[in-house]
């Protein structure tokens, strides 16, 4: 995973307060699968995340970080491929 992909992982991590490990990182692809995981370990800290919302909060970091336009942040949009993640 490159620098983009280090800096985007650690401000969803800032963003959601979780913790995404590195081997876990790495295997997800795309953008639907981050939601997923980000939506799963909410829960698994008690909380009854409201996914739309994660979803909301999701995208505006990939836009942030990645300069990328919200119409590009799909659930099937691939960091490295559609996103220009390094």
């Amino acid at each position: 995973m490159g620098l983009d992909g280090v800096d985007l992982v650690m401000e969803i991590e800032s963003e959601f307060h979780i913790e995404i490990p590195n081997k876990v990182a790495v295997k997800i692809q795309v953008v639907g699968e981050m939601h997923d995981y980000i939506v799963q370990a909410l829960r698994l800290r008690g909380e009854t995340p409201d996914e739309e919302r994660v979803w909301e909060r999701l995208t505006a970091v990939v836009v942030r970080e990645l300069g990328v336009r919200p119409d590009r942040v799909t659930r099937s949009a691939e960091f490295v491929k559609d996103l220009g993640v390094d």
